[in-house]
């Protein structure tokens, strides 16, 4: 996919007048307009492994600087997670940061078509609590947020999977959300400074959080790019519990397109929400806004789906949700080894997506549409 910075912008501060008040990005009252706060775990463990690498102690001084209450395991094997019940281990979890090394297997990269050649991590798991969560079912056990000390080798690893001829795109967003936690890893700042200095690797990554001032400066050289994760405010504002609302990440991502980032806006999950039309077309009238420039901007649609082992996993999570999630009104789709997923019947997904296809078109006719599923 390609990368490549915007024409003739100057550097966001240069224009910061021109960064619209929230409110004018969105058509929520300004009482509902929020930044994310940062995450501060109630518990911090680092394995002896993570404690070795360099990389570990880089986060651990970052952590104690914050005043956080850091545990030195004995062992590898992290204890302790769960509580009485789903719900408990739920929120125990959730309030846990571990730092560990990845695995050898984390070396072995795999592909993740469509939106991208090959995903890596950073960490896994996320402090968010979006009720449709896509790790539900993805991860094993309970959703302590873990993140990788080994950060050198999993990046110097990157470069035997790069294509000489082509661009190779590298996603670090499947299992976490990395803005998330850069201010307690800086693992994503390090991260846009190698593929600055790659010739055929780019990076990829997605967030629901607004804070990329760190990132503003860096020499990303076009090779990395960010996208936000949107919705309309019905699903934002019900389902997305922790993140930064929709028009504070319109202006983050405003910032980082101004600073030359090329950018990009996931739309998901798409929703057959009462009044759906006038819900998304509001959003798309905050992303004109926001993005009133010429730049390098792209978009992917996901429309909902879930499995029934995500059902299960996120109905003990969130017992009093109020998510869709009624198999008599779903098709089945199968996957290659006999998985099923519950989607929107072909008839409302063709609806869903001319709509989308045709408000991108109309609006933002440079952009790229990346893919719908």
């Amino acid at each position: 996919m390609s990368v490549g910075e915007c024409a003739d912008v100057p550097a966001w501060r240069e224009k910061e007048e021109k960064i619209f008040v929230l409110s004018q990005l969105d058509t929520r009252p300004a009482a509902s307009v929020y930044t994310a706060r940062l995450w501060m775990p109630k518990r911090v463990v680092f394995t002896p492994n993570a404690l070795a690498e360099p990389w570990g102690q880089q986060i651990y001084g970052r952590v104690a600087a914050l005043g956080l209450p850091i545990e030195e395991l004995k062992s590898n094997r992290l204890t302790g997670l769960r509580g009485d019940d789903e719900r408990s281990t739920y929120n125990l979890a959730k309030r846990t940061l571990a730092v560990v090394t990845a695995p050898p297997s984390a070396l072995k990269l795999q592909p993740i078509p469509p939106s991208a050649d090959w995903q890596f991590h950073l960490a896994e798991g996320c402090p968010a609590h979006c009720q449709y969560c896509y790790l539900a079912g993805s991860l094993q056990g309970p959703p302590v947020v873990r993140v990788f000390a080994n950060l050198p080798v999993i990046l110097d690893n990157l470069a035997a999977y790069e294509h000489s001829d082509r661009l190779t795109t590298f996603e670090a967003s499947c299992y976490t959300d990395p803005l998330s936690l850069e201010h307690l890893t800086g693992s994503l700042a390090e991260s846009i400074h190698y593929f600055g200095t790659r010739r055929n690797g780019a990076l990829r990554w997605v967030t629901k959080f607004d804070a990329i001032e760190p990132l503003l400066d860096l020499p990303h050289n076009g090779q990395t790019r960010c996208r936000f994760s949107i919705n309309a405010d019905p699903i934002s504002q019900r389902l997305e519990g922790g993140t930064a609302s929709v028009s504070a990440r319109l202006q983050a991502i405003r910032r980082l397109a101004l600073a030359g980032y090329p950018v990009g806006l996931v739309i998901a999950p798409i929703m057959l929400l009462d009044d759906w039309e006038s819900h998304y077309t509001q959003l798309f009238d905050a992303v004109s806004a926001a993005l009133d420039f010429p730049c390098d901007l792209t978009f992917e649609l996901i429309s909902h789906r879930f499995t029934p082992g995500s059902k299960d996993v996120l109905l003990g999570w969130y017992p009093n949700t109020s998510l869709e999630m009624d198999e008599a009104t779903r098709s089945i789709k199968r996957n290659k080894f006999g998985g099923i997923k519950y989607v929107y019947p072909q008839t409302t997904m063709k609806q869903l997506r001319g709509f989308f296809e045709r408000q991108i078109a109309e609006r933002f006719p440079q952009a790229g549409l990346l893919y719908w599923t």
